[in-house]
């Protein structure tokens, strides 16, 4: 048996482990998850080929809650203090020649305090790997990454993952910048939704100054600083207050009205935004009936989970967007759903539409 390894937040291992078993089963692939609560790890077991086979068809931009996808070739449980180095190029020996070194552990506690170790053990590890073949003289993008593993100080699982389907950070996490004057830090999470969700193909199309905006729930500014970053005019709707630094910069219109009832006076809003803590599907409906209404181009949203079923309920959650669209006879739209790093008991929906140019 081999494995795929899939890196999420910790306290979310079922969903993780219940999506890879469904979206595997989608491609005939039948396995069985081994996950530990609280690690921020799910491992399903396969065959080899299977494996790497998940690899290469299962979309990482297409999944919800994990945010690595990789295939585990070996685990060194044993791995001894003086010498980690020789056990881990040995565990390697049967990978492709690969691009990149990456280093990691989960996102816990326990994880973290082996950043220390990871740090120093990076460079004398990518030295011995290129030496033994299996790493390029300088990193490379346009090849495999090798992964390493550490769960704790003794043991590391050796793997790799595919350029073209991964997430390109390490540990699976996106660094942003949030702008400097940010009222909350919820504009993190609107960060890294850019960042993540928008293929970088697409980046300069969808996004540029000048383009009119709508934040939903706008109260006191988090999201709207984002927007404002970029150069758009924003309309903020919110009974509540808005930052006086956004407000000074021209770029905002303060609409103290319901944000549910609200709509523009005119179909020119490329962006719309929305982090209101309500129902998530009656956020759900909303973000549907602009789209049907034709009020917006391109909706970036977060929907709050319960605390059991998480799943289970996101699913629920697209197939009523879904449902209401295609009631409304819409198409030439995509829709994609993640748990970003920012994001807490809520995932966050992209829905836009399609262009000519998508690949994804």
């Amino acid at each position: 048996m081999s494995s795929v390894l899939l890196y999420c937040r910790a306290g979310f291992e079922g969903e993780c482990a219940a999506e890879i078993q469904e979206r595997a089963s989608a491609l005939g692939i039948y396995g069985y998850c081994k996950t530990q609560a609280d690690s921020g790890l799910v491992s399903f077991q396969c065959k080899p080929e299977e494996a790497d086979h998940i690899a290469r068809k299962l979309s990482i931009h297409q999944l919800i809650f994990p945010r690595q996808l990789l295939v585990v070739v070996a685990e060194c449980n044993q791995l001894p203090l003086d010498d980690r180095v020789t056990p881990l190029v040995e565990a390697a020996k049967d990978l492709p020649l690969c691009g990149q070194i990456w280093v990691e552990t989960p996102d816990t506690n326990d994880g973290r305090s082996l950043s220390a170790l990871c740090k120093s053990i990076s460079t004398p590890l990518r030295i011995a790997l290129r030496k033994a073949e299996k790493l390029t003289d300088k990193d490379v993008t346009n090849r495999p990454v090798l992964h390493v593993v550490f769960r704790s100080t003794h043991s590391a699982m050796v793997g790799y993952s595919y350029s073209y389907n991964h997430a390109p950070y390490p540990m699976g996490i996106p660094r942003v910048r949030t702008p400097k004057a940010a009222p909350s830090r919820s504009a993190a999470k609107l960060s890294e939704a850019f960042k993540v969700m928008i293929p970088a193909a697409e980046f300069e199309k969808r996004v540029s100054s000048g383009m009119n905006a709508v934040d939903l729930g706008a109260s006191p500014g988090g999201w709207t600083s984002v927007l404002v970053s970029y150069g758009m005019m924003v309309s903020a709707v919110d009974n509540g207050a808005m930052d006086d630094g956004l407000m000074q910069t021209g770029q905002v219109r303060h609409y103290q009205e319901d944000g549910f009832s609200f709509r523009p006076k005119r179909r020119n809003i490329s962006w719309l935004v929305c982090d209101m803590v309500e129902k998530p599907v009656k956020v759900a409906h909303l973000m549907a009936d602009w789209f049907i209404e034709e009020y917006c181009e391109a909706a970036l949203f977060n929907l709050k989970l319960p605390m059991k079923k998480r799943y289970a309920a996101v699913q629920q959650y697209i197939e009523a967007i879904h449902s209401r669209l295609a009631e409304a006879e819409v198409r030439g739209y995509e829709l994609t759903a993640r748990h970003l790093y920012h994001d807490r008991e809520e995932v966050t929906v992209f829905l836009r539409k399609k262009f000519k140019s998508d690949s994804r």
